[in-house]
C-alpha cells in the first residue's frame, strides 16, 4: 500500500502501483525519493503520523511525523513550527539511545514539515495495562527501574520531556521499555517565558509548574513518572486519586478498597515522594529515586553506599603510586597487520556464512609501547570507622563508543582490558587512568575477553565469528581462529595457560592450544546458546551457561559432561567459581544470582534483590563476597554466608554487562553499556 500525504484526504490508502490518490486525486509522491508512506498511525492538533518503509534502507520500517496543524491566527501557528522544530532539536541532542526512538531525518517537502524517527515495535503501557490488567509492585519497580536510567540520560543532555504518560511509554518484543513523543521537550535553562499561560503536557500526569508558566525541571519527569505510575496500579486516571480538599494522595486506599491489594512501605515512601506538590520537596534527580528503589532495606536508613566519581585516580599518601610517564597511544590505522592466523598452527578455515557479512575493516595492531610499571593502583587502606565511606569509584575510564562488553585484569602489571561493540578493545593504564592502547582487527562488536595467567596474551571473541589471540605486550595480532559459525560470546583461559575455551551463539564450545593455536576439543550437547564460561582454579571443570536456562558442568581433561544445574527459568548470563571450586556462582536474566555445590549439583542460595536482568558476577579472592552487576544498573556486593546485600553502587546511567577482582581483592572493574569502565575500592577482608 501507498498512502495519500495530503492532510484532507479521507480515504488516503492506495494500492502500490498508484500513481494517483484514487480518492482526492493528488499525486502519491514518495518523500525525498525514498521514504514510502504504507499506513496512517495516528492524528493530533498539529498533523499526522505515518508507517512508512525506508526504499533505501532495504524497506526498513520508520515513523513519519507531517506537520499540517488546523491552527488560526499567526501566533498560534508559530508557537505549533517552534514546537515541531524543538522535538526534532531534541532528539538530535539526544543522540542515539537504545531506548529513545533516533532521528533519521528532518526536512521540508511541498510546503510541509516532516519528521522521520526510528520504528519502535511494540505496544503501549496503556494498552498492556488494558489489555492484561493493573501493574502489581514488582511490574511497578520493572517500569521504574527501566525509565529511570532513561530520564537519567536524557536530563544529563539538559532536556526535559514534559509529557510521561503510559500512552508514551512503548515496550518493546524483548521487554525494554522506550521513552516517545519528544514534541513538547525542552532544554532546561530555556526562557520559559514562550509557555506562559500554556498547558504543557498531559492534564492528571503533569505537575503544577508546567501549567503555570510553562516551568519544567528534572523533578517534573519524575511527578509525570510517578503519575504513570499511580494509573497503571489502579487503572483509573491520576485525577481520580488526588483529594484537593485535604491537599493529599489517595491511591493507596483506592488501591485497598477497589483492587484489595496493598503495596511496601518502600514503594509507597517512594511514589509519595514523586508526587509531592512543591519542586522543592520532591526527588531531585532519577539517582536519587534509583537510590531509593535499590536500597537494601526501608528508608530512611539504607545499607546502600553512593558516592560520586572523581575524575582522577586519588594516591595513598602511605602507598604513592608509580607514576610514569604516559605511555603513547597506540595507532589504530596505519601500520600494516600480521598476518591473521595462529603462530604456528592452522586452525579449521571455515568463513561466517555471507548471510551476516562483516563490515570491511582493516585490522591493525598498534605500535609497541612501555608497559604500565608493576604497582599497583593506589587504593587507601581505610580504617573500620571509615570503612563505608571509602567504598568508592576511584576512576571513570571513558573512550569507547558503543557498550563495554566484557573487562580484565593483567596479572602481572596494573594494566586492564575492556571490550566493545565499537569493534575495539583498549588497555588502560591503572596507575594514570589512561587509555594505553587500543586494538583493532574485529570487523564487528567484541562480546568478551580474557587475559592468560602470566599475562602475555589476550584472547577475543566477536560478533564477526572468530576468536582472536594478541600480544599483551605488544598489542600484536598473533593469530585469528576461525571455526565458529555464530557470535562468539565466551571466552575463558585454563589456570595453567595450556589451553583457552569458547563458546558462542553457533551452541558449540570449542577447546584451543593456547601455544599453537589448534583445535584441541569441539564439546557436544550443548542444547542452547553459550553466553558465559568459566574454568574452575584447579582447572579441572568447565562451566558454560547460556539461552537453555542450564549451567552445565564439563569435565576439561575428557571433555565429558557430568553435571547440569537446573532451577534458572531465563538464560544464564554468567557464571563463576569460588576460589576453592567448591560453589558455582550463576547469574540470570530471571534477576537471580544463585550458588551450587559443583559436585552435587544442590542449589545452595538464590539472592535475589535486584529488580532486573542479572549480567555479570564475580567473587572476591577470599570467597567471601559475591560481586553482582545488573541491568537495573547497579552492582551490589553479597555476603556469601548471610546472603544479604552489604553495599550497592549506582554510579554506572546503563546495564553493568562485566565485573573482574583484581588478585588482592582490593578493587575491581566493571564495564557497562553506558559505554564507560569504571575501578572501584573493595571492602577489607
Amino acid at each position: 500500500m501507498i498512502c495519500c500525504l495530503n492532510p484532507r484526504c479521507l480515504n488516503p490508502l492506495n494500492s502500490d502501483d498508484a500513481t494517483t490518490c484514487r480518492a482526492c486525486g493528488k499525486p502519491l509522491t514518495r518523500l525525498r525519493g525514498r521514504y514510502r508512506t504504507v499506513e496512517p498511525l495516528g492524528q493530533g492538533g498539529f498533523g499526522k503520523t505515518y508507517l512508512a518503509l525506508d526504499e533505501d534502507r532495504l524497506n526498513t520500517r520508520c515513523v513519519i511525523k507531517q506537520f499540517s496543524p488546523q491552527l488560526q491566527g499567526t501566533k498560534s501557528l508559530e508557537k505549533a513550527i517552534r514546537l515541531f522544530n524543538q522535538e526534532a532539536i531534541r532528539l538530535d541532542e539526544l543522540g542515539e539511545h537504545p531506548q529513545i526512538p533516533t532521528l533519521l531525518a528532518y526536512f521540508e517537502q511541498e510546503g510541509f514539515l516532516y519528521l522521520v524517527q526510528q520504528f519502535i515495535e511494540g505496544q503501549s503501557l496503556l494498552q498492556e495495562m488494558r489489555q492484561q490488567g493493573a501493574f502489581n509492585e514488582r511490574q511497578i519497580r520493572d517500569v521504574l527501574s527501566d525509565v529511570l536510567p532513561v530520564l537519567r540520560f536524557i536530563h544529563k543532555h539538559q532536556v526535559i520531556h514534559r509529557d510521561i504518560t503510559p500512552n508514551n511509554i512503548l515496550r518493546r518484543p524483548d521487554g525494554r521499555l522506550v521513552l516517545i513523543d519528544f514534541g513538547v521537550a525542552k532544554q532546561l535553562n530555556d526562557d520559559p517565558s514562550g509557555d506562559a499561560g500554556t498547558r504543557v503536557g498531559t492534564e492528571g500526569y503533569a505537575p503544577m509548574e508546567q501549567f503555570r508558566g510553562g516551568k519544567a525541571f528534572p523533578a517534573s519527569d519524575l511527578y509525570s513518572l510517578g503519575a504513570t505510575c499511580l494509573h497503571l496500579m489502579t487503572q483509573s486516571r491520576p485525577d481520580n486519586l488526588y483529594d484537593p480538599l485535604n491537599g493529599r494522595w489517595i491511591w493507596r486506599e483506592y488501591l485497598l478498597e477497589q483492587k484489595g491489594v496493598a503495596v511496601s512501605d518502600q514503594l509507597a515512601h517512594i511514589l509519595d515522594q514523586m508526587l509531592k506538590d512543591l519542586v522543592g520537596e520532591r526527588y531531585h534527580s532519577a539517582d536519587e529515586v534509583m537510590r531509593d528503589l535499590n536500597a537494601d532495606s526501608f528508608l530512611p536508613a539504607p545499607q546502600s553506599v553512593v558516592v560520586s566519581s572523581p575524575k582522577v585516580m586519588p594516591s595513598s599518601p602511605s602507598n604513592p603510586p608509580s607514576r610514569p610517564p604516559a605511555p603513547p597511544r597506540a595507532a589504530t590505522s596505519n601500520p600494516p597487520a600480521p598476518p591473521s592466523r595462529p603462530p604456528t598452527s592452522q586452525p579449521p578455515t571455515s568463513q561466517p556464512p555471507t548471510s551476516k557479512p562483516p563490515t570491511s575493516k582493516p585490522p591493525t595492531s598498534p605500535s609497541p609501547a612501555p608497559r604500565p610499571s608493576l604497582s599497583a593502583p593506589p587504593v587507601a587502606t581505610p580504617s573500620a570507622r571509615t570503612a563505608n565511606r571509602s567504598l568508592r569509584c576511584i576512576h571513570t575510564l571513558m573512550g569507547h563508543s558503543s557498550w563495554v562488553t566484557s573487562v580484565a585484569l593483567s596479572p602481572t602489571a596494573p594494566l586492564a582490558a575492556s571490550s566493545s561493540l565499537d569493534d575495539t578493545i583498549k588497555l588502560w593504564n591503572l596507575n594514570t587512568g589512561e587509555e594505553w592502547m587500543t586494538l583493532t582487527g574485529h570487523t564487528r562488536g567484541v562480546n568478551t575477553i580474557a587475559i592468560s595467567p602470566d599475562g602475555k596474551l589476550l584472547i577475543s571473541g566477536s560478533d564477526d565469528y572468530s576468536v582472536k589471540v594478541w600480544s599483551l605486550q605488544s598489542g600484536a595480532l598473533l593469530g585469528t581462529l576461525l571455526g565458529h559459525t555464530r557470535d562468539v560470546n565466551a571466552v575463558a583461559v585454563s589456570p595453567d595457560g595450556k589451553l583457552f575455551a569458547s563458546g558462542g551463539e553457533d551452541r558449540m564450545i570449542r577447546l584451543w592450544s593456547a601455544s599453537t593455536g589448534a583445535l584441541v576439543k569441539t564439546l557436544s550437547g550443548v542444547a542452547g546458546m553459550i553466553k558465559a564460561l568459566a574454568i574452575s582454579r584447579d582447572g579441572r571443570i568447565l562451566a558454560s551457561g547460556g539461552l537453555d536456562n542450564k549451567t552445565k558442568l564439563w569435565d576439561l581433561h575428557t571433555g565429558e559432561q557430568f553435571q547440569t544445574l537446573i532451577g534458572h527459568v531465563n538464560s544464564v548470563n554468567a557464571v563463576t567459581f569460588n576460589p576453592d571450586g567448591q560453589f558455582v556462582v550463576t547469574a540470570s536474566k530471571d534477576k537471580t544470582v544463585r550458588v551450587w555445590n559443583a559436585r552435587s549439583g544442590e542449589l545452595l542460595r538464590t539472592l535475589a534483590e535486584h529488580i532486573r536482568d542479572v549480567s555479570a558476577v564475580a567473587i572476591t579472592p577470599n570467597g567471601k563476597t559475591i560481586i553482582s552487576g545488573s541491568s537495573d544498573t547497579t552492582i551490589k556486593l553479597w555476603d556469601l554466608s548471610g546472603g544479604r546485600v552489604s553495599y550497592t553502587w549506582t554510579d554506572h546511567s546503563d546495564t553493568v554487562n562485566a565485573i573482574v577482582t583484581s588478585a588482592d581483592g582490593k578493587y575491581m572493574v566493571s564495564g557497562s553499556s553506558d559505554k564507560t569502565v569504571r575501578v572501584w575500592q573493595l571492602p577489607p577482608a
